[in-house]
């Protein structure tokens, strides 16, 4: 087989190519480039689902970025184990067909516990006094380590939260030309996430992103450079387009006032979710909510809250979710679709006085949902990187801390995605190297048969 190498610049849409993107377009006239079709919901861990099986979140199962497991009785996000993903994935059937092929994942998701061959994934050690120790997991073992040691620590700060930016993009390209250069994979998997990050905070029509998509396309084509220079395809995709949004909507809050949601209320004074006393509540994932109905006799009650909630565009029964292909047992009995405009918090509190630590912490995997408002400091505490600082010394001490940092602001966030773009220059982009295979317009779903066509070529 030949080495392909596929990139995905999470965020990169149809209509950023030109001028703000002069390598990833060069790469582009060599070869081309279409619009990339997405699925419901157009989160991450979808659509990299998607991509890698060649299949509907109906038959893998990845129904978001996150979602309740029933039998566990918890609401878990960003979960990293490689079973989750129902089906085979590219790379094994690559393997199928060639017994020599190997395959890296650098920084998609769902690595590990997995059938590729090299992986580098981010992953906090979580020591028993409370602390958290940043730092990366990889198979085998000393891969990480030899990156660490060749490229420093990975900058977790700029991965995510209200510091996130270009190093640790810039730290990702570096993994990843030396793992070309060094592994050889037959197949690389990369994940760049930085364009993330300031159209969350600021909006896609605000003028400040295009240096950062034009930070992003450098990094990019510094990996493409090294590829094309060991041989490899090269095959370039994106997960979503992020578009402008000025309006957050409180569907816990809604459900909790219809008497829907239930809550524990802590000995701290702070409040909790209920999940298997509330009748309803929803898993807020950007503009996509699954709505969990602990009674089916309740469902058209849930269904009439939501939808007399302005911001709620579409609220998806049985027929809806199989129609969008997101009919999976884990989906949500009802699943929410925000207007273009809109998008979901995860909130349920009603008094922000009775809202929980975590709430003000960065902290994707207690909060029972996603939060964008980790992107930034609380603007309304004027000495609040200053606190950051005096938390940090904290940590270095030995101390337990706090990272309370994080607004509880939902009006600061000017960007989303989640819901199927409404134009072309909205949605994501396929770009191959390669003149072969190329059309107008790509499924999610085809990304799956190209790869392979490229790797047989």
């Amino acid at each position: 087989m030949k080495p392909v190498l596929l990139l995905n610049v999470v965020g990169l849409t149809h209509g950023m190519l030109g001028e703000k993107t002069p390598r990833l377009s060069a790469l582009a006239s060599g070869g081309f480039a279409a619009p990339l079709g997405t699925v419901l919901p157009a989160v991450t861990c979808s659509a990299q689902a998607t991509m890698v099986t060649g299949r509907l979140p109906r038959e893998h199962g990845i129904v978001g970025n996150g979602w309740y497991f029933r039998d566990l009785n918890e609401v878990w996000l960003w979960r990293q184990s490689g079973t989750l993903i129902e089906g085979d994935k590219i790379w094994d059937e690559a393997r199928r067909r060639d017994p020599s092929f190997t395959c890296a994942n650098l920084f998609w998701w769902y690595n590990m516990n997995t059938t590729a061959d090299f992986g580098v994934t981010p992953r906090p050690t979580y020591p028993a006094d409370g602390s958290k120790i940043f730092g990366v997991y990889s198979y085998p073992h000393d891969l990480g380590r030899d990156l660490v040691s060749e490229l420093g620590e990975f900058p977790f700060h700029a991965f995510w939260g209200p510091t996130a930016g270009i190093e640790s993009s810039q730290w990702i390209s570096a993994a990843t030309r030396r793992v070309i250069e060094h592994q050889r994979p037959t197949l690389c998997l990369v994940y760049l996430p930085h364009l993330d990050y300031d159209f969350q905070r600021y909006g896609a029509s605000n003028a400040r992103i295009h240096g950062e998509v034009r930070k992003i396309d450098a990094v990019a084509g510094e990996i493409v450079e090294t590829a094309r220079a060991a041989g490899y395809a090269v095959l370039v995709v994106s997960e979503y387009g992020i578009t402008d949004v000025s309006r957050p909507v409180h569907l816990n809050r809604a459900l909790r006032e219809a008497g829907l949601v239930t809550v524990i209320e802590t000995a701290l004074g702070w409040e909790l979710l209920d999940f298997g006393l509330s009748r309803a509540f929803a898993v807020a994932d950007h503009q996509v909510a699954h709505v969990y109905v602990r009674r089916r006799e309740d469902r058209e009650r849930v269904a009439a809250v939501l939808r007399a909630l302005p911001g709620v565009e579409q609220v998806l029964d049985e027929r809806g979710k199989a129609e969008a292909g997101i009919d999976h047992p884990r989906a949500g009995d009802l699943v929410a679709v925000a207007a273009r405009e809109a998008w979901f918090t995860y909130y349920y509190w009603l008094d922000d006085a009775r809202a929980p630590d975590f709430a003000r912490t960065v902290d994707i995997h207690r909060k029972p949902g996603y939060d964008p408002v980790e992107l930034f400091f609380d603007p309304a505490r004027p000495l609040v990187k200053l606190h950051a600082a005096f938390r940090l010394t904290q940590k270095v001490l030995g101390l337990r801390y706090l990272m309370d940092v994080v607004s509880l602001d939902a009006s600061l966030v000017r960007g989303s995605h989640g819901r199927v773009p409404e134009t072309v220059n909205d949605g994501p982009v396929v770009i191959s190297s390669e003149r072969n295979g190329a059309r107008e317009r790509f499924a999610m779903t085809e990304v799956f048969p190209l790869a392979l066509s490229l790797l047989e070529r």
